[in-house]
């Protein structure tokens, strides 16, 4: 019964997390957006006291239950090894004990630790199993999503219903797609061949659960009275942490996933309290049938084939011209969202799960390519521009990076400001009048004035209050200049309330 609880809730925190990062209409995180919020890093990062406080008190208490039915990574490693399982009776049968590798454990944990404290989240990000499970997520199954849903919009338009809506399928970033595809690879040929091992070995939240472990009120706990010593619970161990030579278990290691007392025929394996001197007799084998988990492996062959392929975008003008894809500026100083409050807090803070570019509908935010901060996101305005009104970004952020801010805050909080290029505006390339990023301005913040002071004649250009620009992006991402906007948005490095 504890294995088929453990398998519900595990179910249910996977399904819902990794829709987190599928979502893209936001509806979903204002019901579920809790669960990126108590994973464990991320929560430490944020100083979230709460969750901590009641991750560590649920560890102490019942063992490492988080990282086998509550962090997202654990629990894609339990589906691959199931699935390996699945394949043949003996291949469910083919894990043993094995020492732990303690020089390896607290080495990751220590370098871990110091990256955090030098500033370098970005290169810790990449261990960090909530994180790497959302770029993932973010860069391999949500475009295969994505497809699915636009091929759905058009055979619905097909029949005359708009049930569903199309949505622009690209890949934010070939760096983060990289290593998104890397990590799967990693962790996939891990947890096929030994389980639980990326967790016991390189996971610093596993090690830091681990620590906590060891003295666990709820452990399960070997009755040699009753034990024939047939070994099948340590061949079923996942975690290869149950010595059956010496009747023992490595609580550092356990993740309470129950497969051993579900294992046990016996009943000479049970959870109970430490106190308790007798052990109750346990459940016996599960015949769990594993169909949800080789659907997952159907699935993943479908990320890996659409990670290879590029959206394919339309830039016609009226289906007549082809307009020129519109380039990235080099900005002195890079954008991030409001609610930021400077860069050093940011980059300090980020673990790059990506959440926030999953969920951006205007196609703001983007994996940084930059050693220093990379994967981390950055904002840039060649898809859209950053509106007033959204705050979905600071809404969803587990770790801190974003503080929540209001729409009214938003709108007074000066991300950057705008520069105009007037060797690129179309007023001085084509001798045409234009006005497009005054007109759109929504913080009134750019004003039209003649190119030729004093001749009411001669054509307009813009001129920027930088006093009043708030770095929304709007007269970048609307201006018709190619292949690069004639104004652009510098970064700065703390923002202001204007």
């Amino acid at each position: 019964m504890l294995r088929k609880i453990r398998i519900a809730v595990a179910t249910v925190v996977f399904i819902a997390v990794t829709m987190l990062f599928l979502d893209f209409t936001g509806i979903l995180h204002r019901w579920l957006g809790w669960l990126a919020r108590i994973q464990f890093i991320p929560a430490v990062l944020a100083l979230n006291f709460l969750a901590v406080a009641v991750l560590a008190a649920v560890t102490l208490l019942f063992g490492r239950v988080y990282c086998s039915a509550i962090c997202p990574l654990g629990i894609m490693q339990d589906i691959i090894s199931g699935i390996h399982g699945n394949r043949r009776k003996k291949d469910r049968y083919r894990f043993s004990w094995s020492p732990a590798k303690n020089l390896l454990r607290y080495a990751m944990l220590v370098l871990f630790i110091v990256c955090i404290a030098a500033g370098l989240t970005s290169l810790a990000s990449l261990i960090e199993p909530y994180s790497a499970f959302g770029r993932m997520a973010s860069n391999l199954l949500a475009p295969v999503c994505k497809l699915g849903n636009n091929a759905l919009a058009y055979l619905a338009t097909r029949v005359g219903s708009y049930a569903f809506y199309s949505t622009e399928v690209w890949f934010k970033s070939l760096p983060a797609l990289i290593v998104a595809a890397v990590t799967f690879v990693i962790i996939f040929v891990m947890a096929w061949k030994h389980g639980r091992s990326y967790c016991n070995t390189i996971c610093p939240a596993g090690t830091l659960l681990g620590l906590m472990s060891r003295i666990s009120l709820f452990r399960p706990v070997i009755d040699t009275d009753k034990c024939r010593n047939c070994g099948l619970c340590g061949r079923q161990c996942k975690a290869s942490c149950i010595n059956m030579k010496e009747h023992s278990i490595d609580y550092s290691r356990c993740v309470a996933c129950f497969d051993c007392i579900g294992e046990c025929s016996e009943g000479a394996i049970s959870y109970r309290p430490v106190w308790k001197k007798h052990a109750a007799p346990g459940p016996g084998p599960d015949g769990d049938s594993g169909n949800g988990r080789r659907a997952f492996l159907a699935s993943s062959a479908a990320i890996m084939t659409a990670a290879a392929l590029k959206a394919q975008e339309m830039k016609m003008d009226g289906g007549l011209a082809a307009i020129p894809a519109r380039k990235v500026p080099a900005r002195k100083t890079p954008l991030k969202p409001a609610g930021s409050l400077s860069l050093e807090h940011f980059t300090k803070h980020c673990t790059s799960c990506q959440l926030c570019v999953s969920v951006c509908p205007e196609h703001v935010l983007r994996p940084s390519a930059s050693l220093m901060t990379f994967m981390q996101p950055e904002m840039s305005y060649e898809k859209g521009w950053c509106r007033p009104e959204c705050t979905k970004c600071s809404e969803v952020c587990p770790s801190g990076p974003i503080r929540p801010v209001s729409t009214a805050e938003k709108s007074s909080i000066q991300i950057g400001h705008a520069v105009v290029n007037y060797g690129s505006c179309v007023v001085n390339t084509d001798e045409v009048p234009c006005g497009n990023c005054a007109r759109h301005c929504p913080a009134s913040a750019i004003m039209m004035v003649h190119r030729i002071p004093g001749d009411k004649k001669s054509l307009m250009i813009p001129s920027v209050n930088t006093e009043k620009c708030i770095g929304c992006g709007a007269c970048e991402n609307l201006c018709p200049a190619r292949p690069y906007s004639a104004i652009h948005v510098e970064g700065h490095e703390v923002h202001k309330y204007i």
